[in-house]
């Protein structure tokens, strides 16, 4: 079985699914293997990690690729059956989601009687075509799995894989410095998954804030994520000077509200919050370290200074997406305000 880090997620579907369903990091040989949904860069690792399986496995293990959408009739029986010396064989089908007619044809015939020692990989990134087979490997009797491969979109999910990277690879990362990394690259998991190797190869020690800082502090989100966490702890100066840094080094001003966005919602979802971090975090769909960190900066504030920051923080939005006549105000407002926790001035 193939080796796996946390972060394996299982889904469900209409059909009746008579299969196992498998977190793209739980993929494990089978004579059919369906990797679905719309996740390219984890399906890619999905199938990555299978065919290196197999290969350690038996180094003789013949890999082919098929495009199902300029599918030729007998191919895939074709590259499935036996060779002359029965090496086990890996057939990749990409593009199941565009496939011809005669390709849904000899892959549906296929599912009745699997050939001996082959592995069929079969990539669906989503939308009905195809539907009939993903209906008849999920509803087979046949040894078939899927692996399934959903987007990430909670904060705690993407902090989950590359904290996972970093496990995998047996480095040790500061809790900040992780988020950092994550709060760098939340828009796409295969530069995260990237920034995430680099500092794996790059760093001999531990892995601090000031490394993430060094190799990516240029990125608008770290340097926002420093303004807001700076403002949210009481410290106007820092975080108005890291304010204008940030403009003066071209960052967008939107992504600069959407930190501060992130850290007070997540504020006020703590907020009065009973239980454990493990049970917040389940409530909420964040990571129990998410809500340490917002229970730390909730200290020293009120119900109505959040509220009041919250309202502030909407109309900054609305002003540098256009509304307002002068953004760069409208943001400096929204650091003072924050910085003094939405108390009305004397």
């Amino acid at each position: 079985m193939v080796a796996a880090a946390r972060g394996g997620a299982s889904a469900r579907t209409a059909t009746k699914v008579a299969i196992p369903q498998l977190g793209w990091n739980e993929v494990r040989p089978a004579p059919v293997v369906l990797v679905s949904g719309p996740q390219s860069f984890l399906a890619d690792r999905a199938i990555k990690l299978l065919r290196d399986f197999l290969k350690a496995e038996d180094p003789s293990l013949e890999v082919n690729d098929i495009q199902a959408d300029s599918y030729a009739p007998g191919e895939l029986l074709t590259l499935a059956s036996p060779s002359l010396f029965a090496e086990p064989r890996l057939v990749r089908i990409s593009n199941v989601e565009k496939s011809t007619d005669a390709f849904l044809l000899d892959a549906l015939d296929y599912l009745e009687s699997p050939a001996d020692g082959a592995y069929v990989v079969l990539r669906h990134g989503g939308g009905v075509r195809g539907k009939k087979l993903l209906d008849a490997v999920r509803a087979s009797k046949a040894n078939a799995i899927e692996v399934v491969c959903t987007d990430l979109k909670k904060d705690s999910d993407k902090f989950d894989f590359a904290a996972a990277e970093f496990k995998a690879a047996g480095k040790s990362i500061r809790p900040a410095a992780l988020r950092a990394i994550v709060s760098a690259f939340s828009d796409d998991l295969a530069e995260l998954a990237g920034a995430c190797a680099q500092l794996i190869s790059d760093s001999s020690a531990e892995v601090t804030e000031a490394v993430v800082n060094r190799y990516y502090g240029g990125r608008v989100e770290t340097n926002a994520f420093a303004v807001a966490d700076a403002a949210i702890a009481g410290r106007y100066a820092e975080a108005l000077v890291g304010l204008r840094h940030a403009l003066d080094s071209g960052a967008d001003p939107v992504p600069l509200v959407a930190a501060f966005a992130s850290k007070l919602r997540t504020m006020a979802k703590v907020q009065g919050g009973r239980g454990s971090s493990a049970d917040l975090a389940r409530q909420f769909g964040l990571a129990p370290w998410q809500v340490d960190r917002a229970r730390r900066d909730l200290s020293g504030w009120t119900d109505q200074g959040l509220g009041r920051c919250i309202q502030v923080l909407a109309d900054t939005d609305a002003s540098v997406k256009g509304e307002g006549r002068d953004p760069v105000y409208a943001l400096e407002r929204m650091v003072h305000t924050v910085a003094g926790r939405g108390r009305l001035p004397r």
